[in-house]
């Protein structure tokens, strides 16, 4: 009986621990650069002390308008608030991707993609291409990232 119990509050901590922390190990730099059309740098932490958003561009880095990606780890609480209708904010669901996806794109900014598999988030965000092969990209790495969990 004790170790029933045991067993029952250990399994949600060993299931927790098996949720990736490290944007930047979600993809590789082959499947980025696939992604893209165009070779890439390794992924690296945007913000070297938070490592839970990892970019990836060509050599010289990232640059206004030019060819990117971006994999942001998400909460649960940002996922939910990114369907919420606002004005000039398109939100579409996207089918076949984990267990919940939507595109958001704003004006300006471009497209992301969002997605839910399990109890996990995440983000992919491709810059510098028309919003159509943006979209197909993210597509693409979102499959990628949903295949290593």
């Amino acid at each position: 009986m004790n170790a029933a119990r045991i067993l029952l509050l250990a399994v949600p901590l060993l299931l927790r621990a098996s949720v990736p922390s490290d944007a930047c190990a979600l993809l590789t730099q082959a499947e980025v650069s696939a992604a893209l059309g165009t070779a890439v740098a390794a992924g690296s932490h945007i913000m070297p002390q938070n490592v839970v958003i990892c970019g990836w561009a060509p050599a010289g880095g990232p640059t206004i308008g030019g060819k990117k990606v971006t994999v942001t780890i998400m909460r649960e609480q940002s996922f939910i608030n990114g369907k919420v209708p606002f004005r000039g904010i398109a939100k579409t669901p996207v089918s076949g991707i984990g267990d919940d996806a939507y595109y958001i794109t704003t004006p300006g900014l471009g497209t992301a993609m969002n997605v839910k598999k399990g109890s996990f988030y995440f983000q992919v965000r491709v810059g510098g291409f028309p919003e159509e092969k943006e979209k197909a990209a993210e597509k693409t790495l979102a499959l990628a990232v949903i295949a290593k969990l």
